[in-house]
């Protein structure tokens, strides 16, 4: 699985580029193959998935499913839509979440939305950490609505919401 936003060309020195290299492969292993199914662009042009893998054919459970709910994180006035896969967050230009800050790394974290809806944060081997709800997470955690996701002096809050109904055309 080859995914252009998870490269670790950007990092200067071995040590850096070995952790981000090992939080990349325990990114993908977090997505599985249900999760790449419902989130093509992390399919490089050699991954194949068998049809027992497609979780998420479109109009499936997950894409109806994922379509009822709008995922989101909130950053002031901003704010940033979030889609089924792996979201990435940094303040290099190509990431899902653009931040504009020095201290954010160029690849700080992702945001994981599994086709089941479950969520989940992962920090990306990022210079400074990534808090949650005031605490610097570990490992992959499991995001809930609500919850406040700090990158250096930026605080950004995790949503999820029902999408609204289709206007019924009359």
């Amino acid at each position: 699985m080859s995914d252009p936003r998870l490269q670790s060309l950007h990092l200067e020195g071995q040590p850096r580029r070995e952790q981000f290299r090992a939080a990349r492969q325990a990114l993908h292993a977090a997505c599985g193959s249900h999760t790449m199914a419902g989130d093509l662009r992390l399919l490089g042009p050699d991954d194949r998935l068998d049809a027992s893998t497609l979780a998420a054919p479109p109009g499936g459970f997950a894409a109806a499913a994922a379509g009822r709910f709008l995922f989101y994180l909130k950053d002031g006035s901003n704010v940033f839509p979030l889609h089924l896969g792996l979201n990435s967050v940094g303040r290099l230009p190509d990431n899902d979440v653009v931040i504009r800050d020095e201290c954010v790394s160029r690849r700080h974290c992702a945001i994981l939305v599994h086709s089941d809806l479950r969520c989940e944060l992962h920090d990306v081997a990022s210079k400074n950490g990534t808090l949650l709800n005031g605490k610097k997470i570990p490992g992959p955690t499991r995001l809930q609505s609500g919850d406040q996701i700090v990158l250096c002096n930026r605080r950004l809050t995790f949503h999820v919401s029902d999408a609204p109904e289709p206007a019924a055309a009359g």
